[in-house]
């Protein structure tokens, strides 16, 4: 399988060229240049194959011969360890809980499945990997956990002062060793925008081999498409129309993972983009411009989703053919402000005795609405975080503690460590490059 750059098609690389570079060095994302489909026998036995074997069959035409079966089937295997239950909500709408992972985000499946494959590919290399990666909340968690102690590679996670919740900071700047958390004085699209300036930064790339841990690079973004063949695993023993499906939407990975299993030929009946008062996306929707349009993003209380610019939404352009109107047939794009998803976590707990955190909470608006017009369908939201990642805010609006799992108790016990720099490239080079 080769991939080639979105801002030159004559730009390609291998699957193991473009996890290591993270972007092309044009500073296009990476995109299979051909998109496998799979046999509609292997969609009707899904019932009967297990995560691994899903896993493994999803995968492994984008890694081609890069890394052998049985390695593969062993990254495959770590990687999805943990539950991806659907559950009811509502007489139309479940849960894709995506949580259940060691750092309680869906993210960890990204982080885990790139993770062993850097390692696999840097076995033999004296040359350490920097691993670059901005973070919005939960990314930043994930890539600590999952890079944590892999040899060769240094982690270095930027992160929006005072914009991320206490869990997810302690996530993230509590591991040390290869981990190093930098806390930017500004948003999640200034610490982007650092991170994408320094790969196209000579000055860096001559002394060091960075690669992204975003869902900008292939490794972190194609996984995440697993667990949406888990969630028809369990669809379709109960329902026979296929679901529609919200995604809780800020840099667009997580929705773009899920057209592309879309497109190899999983079933799907619609695909709702549930984004928060950062509405670039939903205002292209409702307009005839060609381009997304240029604005500054807004804080909410739905965090890892303040994003204003995102990448990813080229790639879900790219699989409808650039074709805006197809695209439009196929998926929604809604807004959703604080006041509705606050309302909405504490209606849901009330009717239905289930904890949405501020992300999920958005994403079950929009479907919900959906479906008010569509009464015939049935869907389900993907569940992207525990609600304990935010406990200013659940806590408040249900007036309750929630209990915090074990998984994580141990956080709390951790001190924090992070370099504070301002949202300035040339502080952040120097930075760096004497590391």
């Amino acid at each position: 399988m080769q991939f080639f750059s979105l801002n030159n098609i004559n730009n390609t690389a291998s699957f193991k060229e473009a996890t290591v570079l993270g972007q092309s060095p044009d500073g296009g994302l990476y995109f299979p240049e051909i998109i496998p489909q799979l046999p509609h026998s292997f969609i009707q036995n899904l019932p009967q194959l297990s995560k691994e074997e899903i896993g493994f069959m999803v995968m492994q035409p984008f890694v081609g011969s890069d890394i052998p079966a049985k390695e593969l089937k062993e990254i495959v295997a770590q990687t999805v360890h943990f539950d991806f239950p659907l559950v009811k909500i509502s007489h139309s709408i479940r849960a894709l809980e995506l949580f259940h992972g060691p750092t309680l985000a869906f993210k960890d499946v990204g982080a885990r499945f790139m993770s062993r494959c850097l390692g696999y590919f840097n076995q033999n290399n004296n040359k350490k990997v920097t691993v670059l990666v901005a973070t919005s909340g939960d990314t930043g968690g994930a890539v600590a956990d999952g890079f944590f102690g892999v040899d060769g590679v240094e982690v270095v996670i930027l992160f929006p002062k005072n914009k991320v919740s206490k869990v997810q900071e302690l996530q993230l700047t509590t591991h040390g060793h290869n981990i190093t958390a930098l806390e930017i004085d500004g948003s999640f699209d200034d610490c982007q925008a650092l991170v994408k300036q320094a790969f196209k930064d000579q000055d860096i790339t001559s002394k060091k081999q960075l690669t992204s841990a975003n869902s900008i690079n292939v490794a972190r973004w194609l996984p995440q498409q697993m667990y949406y063949y888990y969630a028809y695993q369990q669809w379709i023993k109960n329902n026979e129309q296929p679901p529609t499906i919200s995604v809780p939407s800020g840099n667009f990975g997580n929705i773009a993972a899920a057209v592309l299993a879309h497109t190899m030929g999983l079933p799907t009946q619609h695909f709702i983009a549930a984004c928060n008062a950062n509405d670039t996306v939903p205002k292209w929707f409702n307009s005839k411009e060609n381009n997304l349009p240029d604005q500054q993003s807004v804080a909410t209380i739905s965090n890892a989703m303040d994003v204003a610019k995102p990448s990813n939404f080229i790639r879900v352009l790219e699989m409808f053919g650039k074709d805006a109107a197809l695209l439009k047939q196929k998926m929604s794009c809604v807004s959703i402000n604080d006041s509705d998803t606050k309302e909405t976590i504490e209606g849901v707990f009330k009717d239905y005795n289930y904890i949405l955190d501020p992300h999920t909470a958005v994403g079950f608006i929009a479907l919900e609405k959906y479906l008010q017009h569509h009464p015939n369908q049935k869907g389900y939201v993907a569940a992207t975080a525990h609600p304990v990642k935010f406990p200013n805010v659940i806590e408040v609006i249900l007036g309750q503690e929630i209990p915090v799992p074990i998984s994580v108790q141990h956080l709390f016990d951790k001190e924090k460590k992070s370099i504070q720099l301002a949202a300035n490239y040339e502080q952040f080079k120097e930075w760096l490059i004497n590391q």
